[in-house]
């Protein structure tokens, strides 16, 4: 039995945030000191590592349940099947629903079922559930909705990725620039060939490595949020764990595979730092001793900036659906998606189009 994806879709909010909103932005380091430098010269710096420019919030009306919806909308568009026959609607996120100007996350119903009312799938048959895997929460989901599909449980999935990480941002942390809010979204169904799930790869590292993404108060000490947390980030300890773990990760999944490096067409990372993606695809293609083809590494974070969990699926869809020139595919291509996040949790697809 091949399982692939018979659909996609994604939805970028319509609020384009550029850099150069953050210039009046007060912005302290975590032991609540003010930075004394000019705040272009935090944004150039932050440019230049991270490759963002610009990135886009949800409207103000907008939760991360009906960016969710937006995309599983989509994708069963794409699809073109009968919503009735879904069998499983799984959405990855971390924070829920979080209203514009509130700090208290909505978390019930879950988001999937939120996503399956706004469809009016009134098949009771078809389980609604939420996943909670940081940022790799939707290949996560995938291979979670392969497992039920291949165990005779299912016959269609609907994966949803979705994120609204401008509602849990501390805007006196410099890491809030990194943020942004999407969700993208794929129907996993028996294919005929077309598309299919080779192998998969997950690991979860617990010890000192679980917190270097966390929840704490406000950078800015004396803001009057003494009860509110906001997504908090060791970026540096983030970057050494991702550059070490993840090519091999890439590696030890394209094994699974008995796939070559050479039949790889394109490797859709969890867009979370321009460099630190960089830095994952050459060591990967070092592992082989081979340098790192021309145009292997599709990227959309420039203008579309970190939306987590939802990064993946946006930017499978986008390279679907013609986005970029220099990035198309083939029928038969070998792609590989992979992501590493809070938990600390990394995982790999093998995907031959």
């Amino acid at each position: 039995m091949a399982i692939g994806i018979l659909g996609t879709g994604s939805y970028i909010p319509e609020v384009v945030t550029k850099n150069e909103h953050f210039l009046e932005h007060e912005f302290y380091s975590n032991q609540g000191d003010r930075f004394e430098v000019d705040n272009n010269e935090i944004i150039e710096k932050f440019q230049a590592i991270t490759g963002i420019r610009e990135r886009r919030y949800a409207q103000d009306d907008e939760l991360t349940s009906d960016l969710g919806y937006q995309a599983a909308k989509n994708a069963i568009e794409d699809a073109a099947i009968d919503k009735e026959t879904i069998d499983y609607i799984i959405f990855a996120h971390n924070f829920g629903d979080v209203r514009k100007g509130e700090n208290q996350s909505d978390l019930i119903p879950s988001l999937a079922s939120k996503v399956k009312n706004q469809l009016q799938i009134k098949n009771p048959n078809c389980v609604a559930y939420d996943m909670i895997f940081g940022c790799p929460g939707w290949i996560e989901a995938m291979i979670q909705a392969k497992a039920f599909i291949q165990s005779g449980m299912a016959k269609n999935c609907l994966v949803i990725g979705g994120e609204a990480l401008s509602r849990v941002v501390d805007h006196h942390d410099r890491d809030s620039m990194i943020f942004a809010d999407g969700a993208g979204a794929c129907i996993l169904g028996e294919t005929q060939g077309d598309g299919e799930i080779l192998a998969h790869h997950s690991q979860t590292f617990a010890g000192d490595e679980t917190f270097y993404l966390y929840f704490d108060k406000s950078n800015h000490k004396e803001n009057g949020y003494d009860n509110t947390r906001f997504i908090k980030m060791n970026g540096r300890k983030v970057y050494e764990l991702a550059v070490v773990n993840v090519p091999e990760a890439l590696r030890v999944c394209l094994e699974k595979s008995g796939e070559s490096i050479d039949s790889v067409k394109k490797v859709f990372i969890h867009q979370a730092n321009e460099k630190m993606d960089e830095a994952i695809i050459k060591r990967f293609y070092r592992k082989f001793k081979k340098e790192v083809p021309e145009n292997i590494m599709p990227m959309n974070i420039q203008t579309v900036g970190n939306n987590s969990v939802a990064t993946v699926p946006i930017l499978y869809d986008m390279v679907r659906q013609g986005a970029y020139n220099e990035h198309e595919l083939q029928a038969g291509d070998i792609i590989i998606m992979a992501s590493v996040g809070a938990g600390m949790n990394i995982n790999a697809i093998v995907y031959k189009y």
